[in-house]
């Protein structure tokens, strides 16, 4: 049995969004080892002073608990395109340490910067985070996401966002993608849907 792991955002003395973190973590905690106490994360959290920049908290866990607790100074990736890639078989329902299948579509980016992947047809996430789709008038993001993040949760939470089927077709029908994680939040990494190559505009 693989880890499982959970990355944090620290910012201004607190995590953002921690009992939707709490929550998944020990969703997955009691889907593979049911009846396993319930993990509070608080206490592997970093103690430093709130005017420390964003620090990226890696928590990685397993039937025994945390196994190891890293922080560091979080750097946001620059992504300026994306590539749609297909995969039917990949699954990463669970956030495992074991990327393999996410690091193999990402090396099909061809020059772009991040892939954008579509299983059955349908758009999901990209290799590190969930996505969003603008329409002109709403938010709307894949109901059939490959992970449900926690970034993701708390804004269909907050009413910013609406899930719905979106098929690989429908994307010429959105203006914008914003890409989504526990470290990028509302608007944070936008980019134009004339960013993604392989589709047709």
């Amino acid at each position: 049995m693989s880890l499982f792991v959970e990355t944090l955002s620290w910012q201004n003395g607190a995590v953002r969004n921690l009992p939707f973190h709490e929550a998944r973590l020990n969703a997955t905690l009691q889907h593979f080892w049911t009846g396993v106490p319930w993990l509070n994360l608080a206490p592997y959290t970093p103690q430093i002073p709130c005017s420390v920049a964003q620090q990226k908290v890696r928590i990685v866990y397993g039937r025994n608990g945390v196994e190891e607790a890293s922080y560091a100074p979080y750097v946001r990736r620059s992504i300026h395109s994306l590539r749609v890639v297909v995969s039917d078989t990949i699954d990463y329902r669970f956030k495992s340490t074991h990327r393999e299948a996410l690091e193999q579509l990402l090396a099909q980016r061809e020059g772009c910067d991040e892939v954008l992947i579509v299983r059955h047809g349908l758009v999901t996430d990209t290799s590190f985070t969930n996505v969003a789709l603008f329409d002109g008038e709403a938010w709307y993001t894949p109901v059939e996401p490959l992970l449900k993040g926690t970034m993701r949760a708390s804004l269909i939470a907050e009413g910013k966002l609406r899930e719905r089927v979106i098929r690989q077709q429908d994307l010429v029908s959105f203006q914008k993608i914003m890409l989504l994680n526990a470290l990028n939040g509302w608007e944070e990494l936008t980019l134009p849907i004339t960013a993604i190559e392989g589709i047709v505009l």
